[in-house]
């Protein structure tokens, strides 16, 4: 029979807690780490293949939609206040003139997509997985990076939407690998620690 307190319980909203402060933070630097690989320029305009997203992607997947975004806009906010945390070794408020700009600034959107595509994965599919977090990476990347990675292009550097979206087209093979590695990183983990797919690890 269940009391009073556990049906509350299992009513409520999941609590923040410090170790979810903690994990927050831990993600945040783990994004930041990953630009320690040299970023490789790509097209006219230089803007980098780094493995940011694949962090970001990671991030979402392991701490869902509220803990990932927070990760996320923790890291783009670090970065922005000088911190040299972003690609090439580069941090500060001039990050929002470059034509990077867009995907900087969907990082913690892709996060919060993706957070809630994989919750719901992992909510509603048993066998699989690994697919099935894949394609909740993708969706973070197709509905949101992508687009305001096209855009910021466009209006940073001045150039029209169509030239844009063809120079955003060299970014999609490296996103579909480094997807697939935070996916098959992500099974591992929900694997060793299933707290963390149950999403209950704020105690």
């Amino acid at each position: 029979m269940t009391t009073p307190s556990q049906h509350l319980d299992a009513q409520s909203p999941a609590r923040i807690g410090a170790r979810d402060l903690a994990l927050v933070s831990v993600f945040a630097a783990l994004i930041a780490v990953l630009t320690l690989v040299p970023a490789v320029p790509v097209g006219a305009l230089g803007v980098p293949i780094t493995l940011q997203t694949m962090g970001v992607a990671l991030t979402a997947l392991i701490l869902g939609s509220l803990r990932g975004g927070s990760a996320t806009a923790l890291y783009v906010l670090v970065g922005l206040a000088g911190v040299p945390i972003f690609a090439k070794f580069s941090g500060g408020l001039g990050a929002l003139a470059a034509p990077s700009a867009g995907y900087l600034l969907a990082f913690p959107v892709a996060a919060l997509v993706t957070g809630a595509l994989a919750t719901l994965v992992l909510r509603k599919v048993a066998r699989r997985r690994f697919i099935w977090l894949f394609l909740a990476a993708m969706g973070g990347s197709i509905l949101v990076i992508h687009p305001l990675g096209i855009l910021g292009m466009s209006l940073n550097a001045q150039i029209p939407l169509g030239k844009a979206f063809i120079l955003d087209m060299a970014y999609w093979p490296g996103d579909v690998v480094k997807n697939l590695l935070a996916a098959a990183i992500a099974v591992s983990v929900f694997k060793a620690f299933p707290a963390f797919a149950r999403r209950r690890f704020q105690a």
